[in-house]
């Protein structure tokens, strides 16, 4: 078997998950989350005392709670880790191999598995060559260069190294978008009713990393305009808006709850939302937007809301994954 013969790995990522839905894997899992520069960019010395003082003692016990209400208890996984894995399996089943073999398994960047214990498993299968797959369409320093940032620490502690490659963002993506599109009008033909707004809501983030140059809401506002563009919708039909605001600081807006405040309160009594950014549904789709934002909704003077699933492992889902999966395995199998 020549080198060129030799089996490739492709690893799909995404965010994370506590392990369990009590205080102390929800704490854990926080810690590495909210520690991490790329997510928190503060100085460490400002930051790590109010991380450790304040946060982990206050936010795990909430957050634990949400968790319980969303938890998979029959397999003992968050739904976020049970589509991925379910993408990865799926994946598999395509055959995406050429000349060379394909391994496909899934990593996710806080909780596990970790990127660096999988890029060890590929490894030990024979992979020295290996794909890294972030299923994050809108590229952010916070989630896609924290993967990098993973991905390369797993590498150099090792003598011999594979080669990586790491997936490019695909906010523009015409399979993106027309996935999107796809998913988003089958399930708004389901609904028994018909939304006079629907919102699509990206994950904020705080202003002050687009300041310092981080395109994503450019990138998010490119998805939205591409996405009107496809569905035929003005602006008014399908607006922007941004949640999961943490913190006093100021984050990019116009914020969601603030949205569908002024909706409801404006007359809107039929209200739809998608979550594009999100490529699996989580805790920030699930119950954020399908409890939080509906119930805002309907305490303002909404009548009828629906929140619309994430791609997940759908049919127009793993349509995009297995294009995005052949364009960066291009020339290695």
């Amino acid at each position: 078997m020549t080198s060129l013969e030799t089996p490739v790995g492709l690893l799909i990522i995404n965010l994370g998950t506590p392990d369990a839905p009590d205080v102390a894997s929800v704490r854990r899992y926080l810690a590495q989350f909210l520690s991490d520069p790329r997510v928190v960019d503060l100085p460490r010395l400002l930051w790590l005392p109010i991380l450790y003082g304040i946060v982990l003692n206050t936010r795990p016990k909430k957050s634990a709670h949400a968790y319980e209400t969303i938890w998979n208890h029959d397999i003992g996984e968050g739904p976020l880790k049970t589509i991925t894995r379910l993408q990865a399996e799926k994946l598999a089943a395509l055959g995406l191999s050429g000349k060379a073999p394909v391994i496909v398994d899934y990593a996710l960047r806080y909780g596990a598995p970790s990127i660096d214990a999988q890029i060890d498993a590929l490894m030990a299968k024979g992979c020295a060559r290996i794909v890294l797959l972030p299923l994050y369409p809108q590229y952010a320093a916070s989630t896609n260069a924290s993967v990098a940032d993973a991905a390369f620490a797993a590498v150099k502690r090792l003598r011999r190294q594979p080669a990586l490659r790491i997936g490019a963002p695909y906010y523009d993506d015409p399979a993106y978008i027309e996935a999107l599109a796809a998913r988003i009008t089958r399930d708004l033909a389901a609904l028994d009713f018909e939304p006079e707004v629907i919102i699509a809501s990206f994950h904020g983030l705080p202003q002050a990393q687009i300041d310092r140059g981080d395109p994503y809401r450019a990138h998010c506002e490119e998805t939205w305009r591409l996405l009107r563009a496809r569905l035929g919708m003005e602006e008014e039909k399908l607006r922007l808006s941004f949640q999961s605001r943490f913190g006093p600081a100021k984050w990019i807006g116009p914020y969601t709850s603030e949205v569908v405040e002024e909706l409801a309160t404006s007359g809107v009594k039929r209200l739809a939302i998608v979550a594009p950014g999100f490529s699996a549904d989580c805790l920030e789709t699930i119950e954020e937007l399908g409890v939080q934002i509906r119930d805002l909704f309907l305490q303002k003077g909404g009548e009828k809301f629906a929140r619309l699933s994430c791609l997940n492992d759908s049919e127009e889902g793993m349509a995009l994954v297995a294009t995005l999966a052949k364009r960066e395995l291009s020339g290695w199998i």
